[in-house]
């Protein structure tokens, strides 16, 4: 090899992208679903495809105020004709009547277009006196109505399975007439932390003890994430009462959660109880924060073991644990968005792993993206993660990176904004 040369990561170091996929390959959805009804399904995962019960719109209404009219009874040689007012239409209380020649009737936004009328004239175009209506400028035939089924056909595919219900698909629902939907049933992920050195947030630290701060910010993705957490609090570093949280978790969730005790020095008991209590793969990424990364079963519970760092774990939860509960959930997978935008100022770096560094992405007045280093980056450091709002993802080959060049940024999702 030339002095020169760029080393390469070693062999034994897993790139995140086949980490992922591998990753994804243990774990399936889960097979329990429920039926709940539509107003307690928001941010849900359907676990059927749901099809509409009716065409939408439901009949033919009008888009605006205006008036209906038979388009054959303007004049089409003039720029305005005079129409005779016969009624009333306003939502929920349609025209009753039969259509006139040369007549017209007041309708309103989303009232049913009278039978026999078929174009509505918006009330801005129009002069009234009295009973009669003039017509100025009018438009093509069917002008400003919404035709039934326009939008949606009864029968056809509204959500496929899959699908997370945000407030626009509890809209699309409701306006179908769906009152209750089938959904996977909540995942339930147990996690707790060990060491004596960690202590409770507010109390006084000894010499050499540190506050518990993992726990906090794993509760609040977890929360993000859409499951239910279970809380166990801090493990002693004692064998059994390690042993003891290990199988209470795996009794009662879908996926246990740990921070610590998985690299390959570590001084505690937590890995050896792993190894003993389940079926623990360690792997090594080549990702920066974080490397050490334990996945696999306690009992019928899935396990992952995030490290320690502070800034490590919630790298490790987003890139990788967050796609396992997507999939464990139900959720149909989507890419992460990735933009291109300039780095304002050098970014070091030293080959060999995959680096997410947290950066501010801005936009300026000429319209460009422009991307800053939330300064030290330390795996420890957690004002990194609270000052960004994305990842600036430097490649596993890539090295110190000056200003001025165009890096790829994954702007945060709503689990860690």
């Amino acid at each position: 090899m030339s002095p020169h040369a760029t080393p390469s990561a070693p062999p034994s170091l897993l790139h995140p992208d086949q980490a992922i996929a591998l990753l994804l390959a243990k774990v399936s959805p889960v097979a329990d679903t429920e039926v709940v009804l539509l107003s307690d399904a928001f941010d849900r995962v359907l676990a059927e495809d749901l099809a509409s019960h009716i065409d939408l719109p439901p009949f033919d209404n009008s888009s605006m105020d205006g008036y209906a009219l038979r388009f054959a009874d303007l004049e089409p040689t003039q720029q305005q004709s005079r129409l005779q007012l016969i009624g009333n239409a306003f939502a929920g209380h349609g025209f009753t009547g039969k259509a006139q020649p040369h007549s017209c009737v007041r309708i309103m936004t989303g009232a049913p277009v009278p039978a026999g009328y078929d174009t509505v004239q918006m009330q801005e175009e129009t002069h009234a006196q009295g009973e009669w209506i003039t017509i100025n400028h009018p438009k093509g035939v069917g002008a400003n109505v919404r035709r039934r089924g326009e939008e949606l056909h009864q029968g056809t595919k509204v959500l496929n399975a899959g699908t997370q219900i945000g407030a626009a698909e509890l809209g699309v629902l409701a306006t179908i007439g769906i009152s209750q939907v089938r959904v996977y049933r909540r995942l339930k992920v147990a996690f707790f932390s060990t060491g004596d050195e960690l202590r409770p947030v507010g109390s006084e630290l000894a010499p050499g003890q540190i506050y518990d701060s993992n726990r906090y910010a794993i509760q609040g993705l977890l929360r993000r994430a859409g499951v239910e957490s279970l809380d166990l609090g801090v493990i002693a570093d004692d064998p059994e009462a390690i042993r003891h949280a290990f199988r209470t978790a795996a009794s009662q969730a879908d996926m246990v959660l740990t921070s610590g005790g998985v690299s390959v020095g570590d001084a505690d008991f937590t890995k050896q109880i792993l190894e003993e209590e389940g079926q623990i793969d360690f792997w090594k990424l080549a990702i920066k924060p974080g490397k050490p990364f334990a996945m696999g079963r306690i009992g019928k519970a899935v396990f992952c073991g995030l490290p320690g760092n502070p800034v490590s774990s919630m790298v490790t939860f987003y890139k990788l644990v967050w796609p396992i509960l997507n999939k464990m959930q139900g959720l149909t997978p989507t890419a992460p968005l990735l933009v291109n935008a300039s780095l304002t100022t050098p970014v070091r770096k030293h080959p060999g792993r995959v680096e997410y560094q947290r950066g501010i992405l801005t936009r300026n007045a000429q319209g460009e993206l422009k991307v800053a280093i939330t300064g030290s980056q330390g795996s420890g450091m957690l004002t990194s993660m609270s000052l960004a709002n994305c990842f600036v993802i430097l490649a596993q080959e890539q090295g110190d990176t000056p200003a001025g060049a165009t890096v790829t940024v994954e702007p945060f999702n709503s689990v860690l904004c």
